[in-house]
């Protein structure tokens, strides 16, 4: 029986993970990394903007001066400490891993979509913006600030209760999803076998 295309670029990625299942894991270390970093660099700009005086410590006294130049600062520090690393990170990995290997298995990952086909997807898909407003609504109602108007807020605790919603919710999500994906892995791998 012959296969069709869709099987065939279906058993792409089993081939690649069983060849360099290494690889992967560096792959989602780094991930989780870069993640944290640039978790780890907005905490520490939030703080040192205040420090500095870039923006006020509580929410009522700012004005769109101060978010437009929070933002630029923001952007350019996640940029130098974050995003330059990990582009360093990603030609070394060309060149030293994706290069090295034999130009038939390179040619092979692309012809059968190793990393996907583009999609043609157009909306955004608001679930994860959507389940951040409600754990930044049950933690503001955990503190007890449910009734405390915005102005009073400090801009500490609105990028901390951003940070650890944000940090509870992949918790909550992305520990049944790692283990159920771990599982569904692990049986498709044995499938194959």
């Amino acid at each position: 029986m012959a296969e069709t295309e869709s099987e065939n670029d279906e058993k792409v990625w089993k081939k690649f993970l069983r060849k360099h299942w290494g690889i992967v894991i560096v792959f989602i270390i780094g991930a989780i990394v870069v993640v944290a970093g640039a978790l780890y660099v907005f905490l520490w700009f939030v703080n040192d903007a205040q420090t500095a005086g870039l923006v006020p410590t509580t929410l009522g006294l700012w004005a769109t001066n101060h978010l437009v130049w929070f933002l630029i600062y923001l952007i350019l520090w996640e940029i130098l400490l974050v995003g330059i690393p990990v582009i360093i990170a990603v030609v070394l990995g060309y060149f030293l891993w994706w290069k090295r290997l034999p130009r038939e298995e390179r040619e092979d990952y692309r012809h059968r979509h190793l990393f996907g086909k583009r999609s043609r997807r157009s909306d955004g898909g608001n679930a994860f913006s959507f389940l951040i407003f409600i754990g930044f609504i049950i933690k503001i109602y955990v503190d007890g600030n449910w009734n405390k108007p915005f102005e009073l807020w400090t801009f500490n605790y609105l990028a901390s209760s951003l940070v650890w919603v944000i940090i509870w919710i992949l918790i909550i999500f992305g520990i049944p999803m790692t283990i159920g994906g771990c599982l569904w892995l692990h049986h498709e791998m044995k499938k194959e076998s």
